[in-house]
């Protein structure tokens, strides 16, 4: 069934938004990586309301999909040269290696266009004729109160400042975009979390602000950037502000393919450059130079960084305190040589912070890290491929000499069944300030190990994938006082009939070790950690408009100093999108139950667009969710989500300032959105 609306845009009615689970999915496994998995998100959700057009979208449009490998990408490519311009997004099931669950994810960021259009002269009627706007703006809060909004007599707020937030208790934030096809966009993006200051004494206006403009694919110029963006080269050793998944289920999401610049178009304030940036393209070569300069929140201690601040919340005095404090200039460049067996690219990166010196607190688990007011990184990145092998990789050198070295070999014999093999060395001495690659970590540093993964489809609708994780870390990490050393794997077996019923049962083992306190307080053991999460999901589509998405979660941890936790969760979500009302609802009910925070469950509930939040819960007791989108006019929708949870063994929500006395929560988010 398909919906034509203006601008001949042909989408798929979707009641269930599959992209949004894999991004729950991917919450869960890389909670140490929140802040990227919300700029996915948030981009991802960009696309879903801007969708290219699959008859006249190039390789890399596709891909900024990270659900396609490199082999589905030339196969729809090529099935588009051999047979011509599609007339349906279904034609997609033509091609080989594309099965329905792959299809179902990208199936929101493309759409069957015109088959006359053509690339229209950057004439100023075009671009305001031709020109997509879009403005979002969106306000949410907790209405139960905190204890960090509860008022409090002055002189307790004079002599303990830091126990009461400073500003109002929603958030809200703006964002404006402008396109005009591939090759200009222009954006904004302002924001206040809760807590922060909007207008008060304190401060009036938003806390966060960003603004870009994005060219692209001008004669020999591919990209320019001016104001804030991002930019990653290989395979993320010296420098990437993507988040690109790397254990789960999808064997193409291992390599890093954004090489390059991106526009920032989200609230993430860490991850960004904020200068200019510019890439040539030059037959097979291609030239990069980028510079930065911003304040960055940070710990200090007179002229020392003791640490940075990368959460972006100035809820507080002392938060306030550490806001924009460190003047960073970064600068570098990138060569690159690209055709389609081969590529290599030289990175060189630098950064310094002025007048600062970072110092981190000495401990023994740190003796490594960087020390001082200036460092460099370099690095080789190489791909060599042909239709069924490919290899790539990276070998990165930090100004101390230390080495970090990434190399993936993958084997795709038919379009049915791939592998992939990955070894990873990481000095423990290696130090890197933007990197952001491969590993166990939240660093590039301090580890090795063998990642071993497979997909496999063996009969039609089916689908099996699986991957084993061997690592260790050389030398201390915080909370372990020795080397250590750990395990990870995952199985998946998913199955789908056509667009009606799919299914799928993933188990999940992870084994790491940690410090144990013994009887001797003087003293520590250095024991393994089990965690076992089951989940098991299956989707069901009556009809076109409606769908029922039915799931159940297992967790089971086991400490071997003897503690063990285990809990459950229950969920049900009903999708209804009709076709002769421009309204779309969901609905979600889950039940949990788990004896701690270490068994805690993720929820996989739906999400407003650019709206990222992934709760876990822990304890007993249920959650409920709606949300509604309804289009007031082809141009001009509000969506809207509460959602309420309800303890049945606790007195108090939360911990600290973020405490609600009682056993419910309730969040209620509201978006405009307009395009024009």
């Amino acid at each position: 069934m398909l919906l034509c609306c203006g601008n001949a845009i042909c989408q798929t009615t979707q009641p269930v938004e599959k992209w949004m689970d894999y991004i729950e999915e991917l919450a869960e496994n890389f909670e140490e990586d929140d802040e990227r998995i919300e700029t996915l998100f948030s981009d991802l959700s960009f696309l879903a309301e801007n969708p290219f057009d699959l008859n006249t979208a190039g390789e890399e449009s596709f891909k900024r999909l990270p659900f396609l490998s490199d082999l589905q990408i030339e196969e729809i490519i090529g099935y588009r040269q051999r047979n011509g311009n599609m007339l349906t997004v279904y034609e997609l099931k033509n091609i080989t290696s594309l099965d329905w669950p792959t299809i179902e994810l990208i199936l929101p960021f493309i759409y069957v266009g015109d088959t006359e259009n053509r690339l229209r002269s950057l004439s100023a009627q075009n671009l305001l004729k031709y020109g997509k706007n879009e403005i979002a703006v969106r306000y949410s809060r907790t209405l139960q109160e905190k204890q960090g909004y509860k008022p409090l007599p002055d002189s307790i707020l004079q002599q303990y400042p830091n126990r009461k937030y400073l500003g109002e208790p929603f958030y809200h934030s703006l964002r404006y975009s402008y396109t005009f096809d591939e090759r200009i966009q222009a954006g904004l993006v302002a924001e206040k979390d809760a807590g922060e200051p909007f207008w008060n004494s304190v401060h009036k206006g938003y806390d966060y602000y960003s603004a870009h403009v994005f060219l692209r694919y001008m004669g020999v110029l591919k990209s320019l950037a001016i104001g804030d963006y991002k930019a990653s080269f290989g395979q993320g050793l010296v420098i990437s502000h993507d988040f690109t998944p790397s254990r789960n289920a999808f064997l193409s999401q291992i390599e890093r393919r954004n090489n390059g610049f991106r526009r920032h178009y989200s609230t993430n304030e860490t991850d960004f450059f904020r200068g200019a940036a510019a890439t040539l393209k030059l037959k097979d070569f291609e030239i990069s130079l980028f510079y930065s300069f911003r304040k960055l929140d940070a710990n200090t201690d007179s002229m020392y960084i003791t640490s940075f601040k990368t959460d972006g919340m100035h809820r507080l005095v002392n938060e306030r305190n550490k806001m924009g404090i460190v003047p960073t200039h970064t600068f570098g460049g990138n060569i690159r040589y690209v055709t389609r067996q081969i590529t290599v690219g030289l990175t060189a990166l630098g950064y310094q912070f002025e007048n600062y010196t970072v110092e981190p607190q000495p401990h023994p688990y740190n003796v490594f890290f960087f020390r001082g007011n200036r460092n460099t990184n370099v690095s080789v990145d190489y791909q060599f491929r042909n239709r069924q092998l490919k290899f790539f990789g990276e070998t990165a050198m930090s100004a101390n000499r230390a080495i970090a070295t990434l190399n993936v070999l993958q084997w795709t014999p038919a379009s049915y069944a791939s592998g992939l093999i990955l070894y990873r060395s990481y000095a423990s001495d290696y130090q890197s300030f933007y990197g952001n690659a491969f590993s166990q970590n939240s660093t590039v540093q301090n580890e090795q190990g063998l990642y071993l993964g497979i997909q496999l489809t063996p009969v039609a609708r089916w689908k099996i994938s699986g991957y084993a994780d061997f690592f260790r870390f050389p030398w201390m990490k915080f909370g372990v006082d020795a080397p250590s050393s750990g395990v990870e794997y995952m199985a998946q077996a998913e199955y789908a009939h056509l667009d009606r019923f799919s299914m799928y049962l993933r188990y999940r083992y992870r084994q790491k070790e940690s410090n144990r306190a013994t009887d001797n307080k003087q003293e520590v053991d250095i024991l393994p950690d089990q965690q076992h999460r089951f989940r098991y999901q299956m989707i069901y589509k009556p009809t076109a408009t409606v769908a029922s998405r039915t799931s159940f979660d297992f967790s089971f941890f086991d400490e071997k100093s003897g503690n063990k936790s285990q809990g459950w969760m229950i969920a049900e979500m009903i999708g209804w999108k009709p076709l002769s009302i421009p309204i779309q609802t969901d609905l979600y009910i889950a039940w949990f139950n788990t004896d701690d925070y270490s068994s805690r469950i993720y929820s996989y509930e739906k999400k407003l667009l650019y709206v990222y939040n992934t709760p876990s819960f822990y304890d007993k007791g249920t959650r409920l969710s709606a949300v509604v989108r309804y289009f007031l006019t082809k141009k001009l929708s509000v969506s809207a989500k509460i959602g309420w949870t309800h303890y049945f063994d606790r007195e108090t929500i939360g911990s600290a300032l973020e405490t609600i006395d009682g056993k419910n929560r309730t969040d209620v988010d509201i978006m405009l959105q307009w395009k024009f």
